[in-house]
């Protein structure tokens, strides 16, 4: 009873600590500019289930992507067995749900199997990462944390599989000694193959390592539970609503602002002037100018460095690196917040993200080619955080490099992007007239 109270106090406290990160992320991504995106219901749901449930993007390289899923598929089943570890816990029970018999026990096999798989595939990230260093893994950004915040997953989520075999070969050796409590549901083929290491122990040495494996396994997934939502990992969760919400027009397409389509209608007599007020600002200075959903793109990064491995301004020596664009979105952001939770929701620090966090320098190498957002495996979409940023630059304080202000003038000036009056425009063709 003692232990049961303890287990239901822990869960309970888990469960208020996760729910306190989610608002305070749901509050944060609440800073930014109202989007509709309502639109093609859907085929935003089938672009969820082909993107973020069937890891349609993953697979593009094969052995990560392979790795991936059966890390994936492995955490989530492996888990399902929480659900009688709750009840178990609650009840002070033993396998509660011992009682399906044969398919129980295929259930359980079935887990085994694939905790076995994470582990593998967990070892193999850890050597990919920190024994032969690919390259997109440590790029400038990738500072300590990102690189220890990674680890400590792959670490945790080896520890948690372990400790889930090592309880039920315990388990195992406490049923075929007819132990108290320890119901008969029969061996379970991986767990069984490390009986050995245990089967010199007494029947209480069993009872404590199949105790320990058993709360181990129960903190330690509630302690990833309140771990995801500060690290990396948290795109487990919000990938899907993300892959949702993401833009289903070509790459492309550039969100242009209602004001300044009219303002160009109204010059060329398309529209009449109705009056309304212009925007307080063009363009993105700060998180808080940026829609909700390019918040949500920060929060969901894996920052697996897929989109800046392929990013032409980056391959080429630029300091531009779409994933570093997406990280320092989302480390602003988490500033912004602590700052207004502490000095109230009306105040602003004195920092912002331009300059701050990213370079004019960054900004402008970016191509729009949209390999990055095609490359993301969550469909992040970078190129529209950059071009909000530089329309700020551009229309706010008129920073855009020589040659684009130049051409500007040049279209004012002459109707073209080229140095020459529209009398001009067609001179390149005489000869051709002449040659006739």
């Amino acid at each position: 009873m003692i232990a049961s109270i303890i287990f239901t106090l822990i869960l309970i406290a888990a469960i208020v600590l996760f729910v306190r990160s989610i608002r305070i992320i749901a509050k944060n991504i609440k800073l930014g500019k109202k989007a509709d995106i309502s639109d093609q219901k859907q085929k935003r749901w089938k672009t969820m289930f082909l993107v973020a449930i069937g890891q349609s993007k993953i697979v593009r390289k094969p052995i990560s992507g392979v790795l991936h899923i059966l890390v994936y598929v492995g955490f989530i089943l492996v888990n399902i067995e929480m659900l009688e570890i709750i009840i178990d816990g609650i009840t002070g029970n033993h396998r509660v749900l011992s009682f399906m018999g044969g398919f129980y026990t295929f259930l359980v096999s079935t887990f085994e199997f694939f905790a076995i798989a994470v582990i593998i595939a967990c070892i193999t990230f850890l050597v990919r990462r920190n024994i032969l260093k690919i390259g997109r893994f440590h790029n400038a950004e990738m500072t300590a944390w990102p690189k220890l915040d990674a680890n400590i997953i792959l670490f945790s989520e080896i520890l948690l599989m372990t400790a889930f075999l090592s309880m039920n070969a315990a388990d195992g050796i406490l049923q075929s000694r007819g132990v108290e409590h320890y119901a008969s549901v029969g061996n379970f083929p991986f767990s069984s193959l490390l009986q050995p290491l245990f089967a010199g122990l007494s029947d209480g040495g069993l009872v404590f390592v199949e105790r320990f494996g058993w709360w181990f396994h129960i903190i330690g997934v509630l302690a990833f539970l309140n771990y995801v939502p500060h690290s990396k990992h948290f795109h487990i969760l919000l990938a899907f609503p993300n892959v949702y919400y993401s833009k289903l027009k070509p790459k492309t397409y550039l969100n242009n602002m209602a004001s300044v389509t009219k303002e160009v209608q109204i010059a060329m007599e398309l529209a009449e002037d109705d009056g309304a007020e212009a925007p307080d600002s063009f363009g993105a200075k700060d998180v808080t100018s940026l829609s909700w959903k390019n918040l949500m793109d920060a929060y969901s990064c894996t920052e697996c460095g897929r989109c800046t491995a392929v990013c032409p301004a980056n391959l080429t020596g630029k300091k531009l690196s779409p994933r570093k664009i997406i990280m320092d979105t989302r480390d602003r952001l988490e500033e912004i917040g602590k700052h207004k939770a502490k000095n109230g929701t009306d105040t602003m620090d004195d920092k912002s993200l331009l300059r701050n966090y990213i370079s004019e320098e960054e900004l402008w190498a970016c191509t729009t080619c949209n390999a990055c957002a095609t490359e993301c495996p969550v469909n992040i979409d970078q190129p529209e955080i950059i071009l909000e940023m530089r329309r700020y630059l551009f229309m706010e304080e008129s920073a855009a490099p020589s040659v684009l202000n130049q051409m500007c003038t040049n279209i004012e000036n002459n109707g073209a992007p080229w140095q020459y009056s529209a009398a001009d425009r067609l001179n390149w063709a005489n000869e051709l007239y002449m040659s006739e």
